[in-house]
């Protein structure tokens, strides 16, 4: 019966559904501040928001202002019971948000991950060791003074990298300055104002390691403005999420990255929405996912 109803395209009637399982149908995720309103989260959002549509459920984004706010907000919505799950994003490593999702009983999926005492659902991409080989990649063509340019202090990804970043110096005995490492949001101003303030520094880094394409075009204003030239005077690998829009094989020069997908991941954090709903627990959910280096013309020989 089945099989005869998907040969013939039936699909049951969502509202008649909802009513049968007790299910709101839809899943929320919150955005807090105007920073998280840039191309990685649109990539992420049309991914996830397309994979949740096939299954005919609605994505409800909110907005907030601060963290405050957006407690409240799960608070609100678990008790309006609007959403029957959340997609929580940009994790911290005591992540107390996670936490009140658990106490609130909202089942959820993480974007990244988080060591919070009890178990959670996650999908990550391997930080650590991406920047370790793009750190070693560098290393190995003589680079000596290495930048990265990071994301926010407080996040996972963040730790995770320069984790990957100090591993990759420590192997080659080279010593960690601490004024090579800048934290910040993925902005090109941020990035620039961080790499114009390092390449000011004697000696200046000869490479740098940046957290976004965002922030990749933030370092490359900067060096030109030094009248320095990228992928001669200075070598970059920038992270890349794969935009359609920014596309690291049609800059010049070409962009050494490490590649991976927002949209892809926020698609597949869909289907694990649908698995938790299901009734599979959290602990069986754990996807991180490999990062390949690819190396263009942005990354050479350290200069003599």
């Amino acid at each position: 019966m089945a099989a005869a109803a998907s040969a013939l395209g039936y699909r049951p009637n969502a509202n008649a559904l909802r009513l049968a399982t007790g299910r709101a149908g839809a899943v929320g995720i919150i955005l807090r501040g105007v920073d998280e309103f840039g191309p990685h989260t649109s990539e992420f959002l049309s991914g996830l928001g397309s994979r949740m549509a096939l299954e005919e459920i609605d994505l409800l984004v909110s907005t907030v202002r601060s963290y405050d706010d957006e407690m409240a907000t799960y608070r609100r919505l678990a008790a309006s019971q609007k959403v029957d799950a959340i997609v929580l994003h940009s994790p911290t490593r005591q992540d107390r948000r996670a936490e009140l999702l658990q106490e609130l009983n909202i089942p959820f999926v993480l974007h990244g991950r988080t060591e919070i005492a009890r178990p959670v659902a996650w999908l990550d991409i391997d930080n650590q060791g991406a920047l370790e080989r793009a750190t070693s990649h560098l290393l190995d063509l003589g680079h000596k003074r290495i930048a990265l340019l990071n994301g926010l202090p407080d996040r996972t990804f963040s730790h995770h990298r320069e984790l990957g970043y100090r591993a990759a110096l420590a192997e080659r005995d080279v010593p960690v300055d601490p004024a090579l490492i800048g934290n910040s949001v993925f902005t090109d101003e941020a990035a620039f104002r961080l790499a114009q303030a390092m390449l000011e520094l004697r000696p200046r880094p000869t490479a740098f390691l940046a957290g976004s394409m965002m922030t990749a075009l933030g370092i490359f204003r900067a060096i030109r403005q030094a009248r320095l030239e990228l992928g001669k005077d200075v070598s970059m690998i920038a992270h890349d999420d794969v935009f359609p829009y920014l596309n690291a094989d049609n800059m010049y020069p070409t962009m050494s990255t490490t590649r991976s997908s927002m949209r892809q991941a926020g698609s597949r954090i869909a289907e694990l929405i649908m698995q938790i709903l299901d009734g599979k627990p959290p602990e069986e959910i754990h996807e991180l996912w490999p990062v390949e280096l690819v190396l263009r013309e942005s990354s050479t020989r350290a200069p003599d």
